[in-house]
């Protein structure tokens, strides 16, 4: 099959549009759309100046999402005076997984010429995932302690590095994912969160002072396009799923949308745009009327709606031990 745009042969088909793709052309929709929601998240502020410039800082993980997310901003950004950006890399200890995509994240930032800076949990906390999973004192997922350690370091380090904002690179099927549970949940806070967080325009955001911007310039992007982006660009992404991978909810979500994307394609696309725009009018109804005022964490400092933090009572369970 040809592509749409030239007699190239196409590597991709959208069924969601229809359009035949080769990798050039493929290449060119994704920094395209990826720019347009640059733009109409108003990620790059009016007030910045090669001054007074914007500091952002982006979660390098080393897998392809984070990659392509930095390749693209670069491309983007990397000679505007406006921006300054830096890549953040977070080692959980886990053999033989986390060492390999770090290589790739150095790779990267050396080719970029991008300041790069690599925190890890045994460092901050006195704690390996290994051994986190093997002793699981709450009877968690791995991914439950992992997103809370992560978390935590990313906000705390980008705070510490005076960013402005902080870029992840969560795609398509992710954000989707995220929608879905929490409609299916009913956990309707936890949408209004989300939108403020990280979704919609910063000039729609609710002014969270107390936490650094998220924005996730990936999310219009299926997984697999990323995934073969990174693959036509030669990146250096490590695409190898963590071994302590156990998310069993989020992976009934996906396989469900997999199939719902298969019988009715765009089904992904109309999840989140129907969601933004709830998620956007549920912000503006919860928007201080949860009750929970802010505290900063008696052990760590953080910010939290109770005394101790959600990150210091794990690191206490797990100690224990």
């Amino acid at each position: 099959m040809e592509c749409d745009k030239c007699d190239n042969e196409a590597v991709m088909h959208a069924s969601y549009s229809g359009a035949h793709l080769c990798g050039t052309h493929l290449c060119l929709s994704v920094d395209k759309r990826v720019r347009r929601r640059i733009r109409e998240d108003s990620l790059l502020s009016a007030d910045s100046t090669p001054e007074n410039p914007e500091k952002w800082v982006i979660g390098l993980s080393g897998g392809k999402d984070s990659v392509v997310l930095t390749h693209i901003l670069d491309e983007t950004f990397g000679n505007d005076p406006r921006v300054e950006m830096m890549a953040l890399t977070i080692h959980e200890g886990i053999e033989g997984y986390r060492d390999a995509s770090v290589e790739a994240c150095v790779e990267l930032a050396e080719s970029l010429d991008m300041r790069h800076e690599m925190v890890s949990y045994e460092d901050e906390f006195g704690v390996r995932m290994d051994d986190v999973v093997e002793d699981d004192p709450e009877n968690m997922a791995p991914c439950a302690y992992c997103g809370v350690f992560r978390r935590d370091l990313l906000e705390g380090y980008a705070e510490e590095f005076g960013a402005d904002k902080l870029l992840t690179g969560h795609n398509l099927d992710d954000e989707a994912q995220t929608a879905l549970m929490n409609i299916l949940e009913g956990d309707i806070k936890q949408v209004a969160k989300h939108f403020d967080a990280s979704l919609g325009s910063f000039d729609d955001r609710h002014d969270q002072r107390d936490f650094i911007p998220r924005a996730k310039p990936l999310r219009d992007i299926p997984e697999k396009e990323v995934a073969l982006y990174a693959h036509i660009k030669e990146l250096p992404a490590h695409i190898t799923e963590c071994p302590h991978a156990s998310e069993a909810y989020r992976g009934e979500i996906q396989k469900l949308l997999w199939k719902l994307e298969e019988n009715h394609p765009g089904t992904r696309h109309s999840i989140m745009s129907g969601y933004e725009e709830l998620a956007a009018l549920t912000a503006e109804r919860y928007r201080g009327n949860d009750g929970a005022d802010l505290n900063e964490c008696e052990q760590c400092g953080s910010k939290t709606g109770s005394q101790i933090c959600r990150k210091c009572r794990l690191i206490e369970s797990i100690n224990a031990v």
